[in-house]
């Protein structure tokens, strides 16, 4: 175990991230390709010291009674293992967004324009648990270019560090600078602080964690942030939707992993299905635990000991766990100013047969995943073809919803002309 109070020398991280972000940029798709291959093959043939890292993180987490849901989502990786791997796979299998040509012209002095995808140079993450995090930045941010300066949580910091070993050998064994993926071992926070001031070396930092995390990384820091990953989330049951397929997609969206930015935090039902409708979400989705907090015209409709009257701050909570608000509406328009009120901006969705409710939803819901028909639960990298994601962008900046390749490049204007003087 590294101890908090070990000083590390973050401009020198900085220093040496800087440069190894040279050596990335001028990697051939083919190199870069043939060390992602490698890290797969090398985190299958570490499995075993990775969960041992893992189990010393989990036994620390249940001593100090940490919720087992949240062990379960955020720190365990036995169950996590191959999809990690296999996205490393997947991430390799990507077109290359680096040196991507678009938006080419020739203009009437004969000028030829393009701009060309190139790395933003060196990224700053700050992340709080779920060690697979670890391999997702790293992996992405190697295929796309760029180095690479993590900051983890105290929680999961024996995984994070076996993770990156492993990391680090792979780039050793194939001539690639170690640098490239470099780790802040300490749980001292004053290194999140600095981290923000590192300007003259870090390019863009990437918070995911808290809401707290966010609010302090976009006051402190003098670097550009990009945040999201705060998920409110709301399926809206349209007065034409089906019912019974409207069930298995919404036990999706709350339980198959409730402590997860993209789980549903918020059911709406419009008032003509909701007498059906309510009790059976209660029966369906409380069998497998989750409790229930429902305003007054919801809760007149449930005679439920798993019901609750909600509160007023409940319908802007991030639940993180088996617990879902409830909510009847008379009208698409009444679901929709709710839902305006209440987001944060990260997946909503509509469940209907109404093809021109389903548009009016689409064109008036700004989130940045907007849903028809399916589960909130699809905000994912991988999920959505990425190979995995660094984040999932809130912003309306640069990216917006799950971070991947081409998010985490720029372009520079290359202009090519034949000794050509400006007239």
């Amino acid at each position: 175990m590294v101890e908090a109070t070990q000083i590390i020398d973050l401009v020198d991280m900085g220093r040496r991230a800087r440069r190894a972000s040279y050596q990335l940029a001028a990697l051939s798709t083919a190199t870069k390709n043939t060390v992602l291959m490698a890290i797969a093959d090398a985190l299958e043939a570490a499995t075993d010291a990775i969960l041992a890292a893992n189990e010393r993180d989990l036994a620390a987490a249940r001593e100090n009674g940490i919720d087992p849901l949240y062990i379960r989502d955020r720190i365990e990786l036995e169950r996590r293992m191959p999809g990690i791997i296999a996205d490393v796979r997947k991430v390799a299998a990507l077109p290359d967004p680096v040196g991507r040509v678009y938006d080419e012209q020739v203009l009437e002095n004969g000028l030829r324009i393009q701009k060309r995808r190139v790395p933003f140079g060196v990224l700053g993450t700050i992340y709080e648990s779920r060690p697979n995090v670890t391999i997702d930045v790293s992996t992405l941010a190697f295929k796309s270019g760029n180095a690479v300066i993590l900051r983890g949580g105290s929680d999961v910091l024996n995984s994070n560090l076996e993770l990156v070993r492993v990391l680090q050998s792979v780039l050793r064994a194939h001539n690639v600078d170690v640098d490239a993926v470099q780790y802040i071992a300490s749980t001292d926070r004053r290194y999140v602080a600095d981290m923000l001031r590192l300007h003259d070396y870090i390019d863009m930092i990437i918070p995911r964690g808290g809401n707290g995390l966010h609010t302090f990384c976009r006051e402190n820091s003098t670097i550009p942030v990009i945040t999201g990953g705060i998920g409110i989330c709301h399926l809206y049951v349209d007065a034409s939707a089906r019912l019974d397929a409207a069930l298995p997609v919404i036990h999706n969206a709350k339980t198959q992993r409730p402590a997860v930015c993209n789980a549903l935090d918020t059911l709406l039902v419009h008032e003509q299905v909701a007498a059906e409708f309510l009790p059976q979400v209660v029966d369906y989705l409380g069998k497998d635990g989750v409790q229930f907090r429902a305003e007054p015209r919801a809760l007149a409709l449930l005679d439920d000991d798993r019901v609750s009257a909600a509160g007023p701050e409940d319908f802007d909570t991030e639940w993180y766990a088996l617990m879902l608000g409830l909510k009847v509406v008379s009208s698409l328009d009444e679901a929709i100013d709710h839902i305006r009120a209440h987001s944060t901006q990260h997946s909503d969705g509509i469940l209907t047969e109404d093809a021109q409710h389903a548009e009016s939803f689409l064109n008036a819901i700004d989130s940045a995943a907007v849903y028809v028909n399916a589960s909130t639960r699809f905000t994912d990298g991988s999920a959505l073809g990425l190979g995995a994601e660094v984040a999932i962008s809130t912003q309306k900046m640069h990216a917006r919803g799950p971070m991947a390749l081409e998010e985490l490049t720029t372009y520079k204007w290359v202009i090519r002309g034949d000794y050509t003087s400006r007239a």
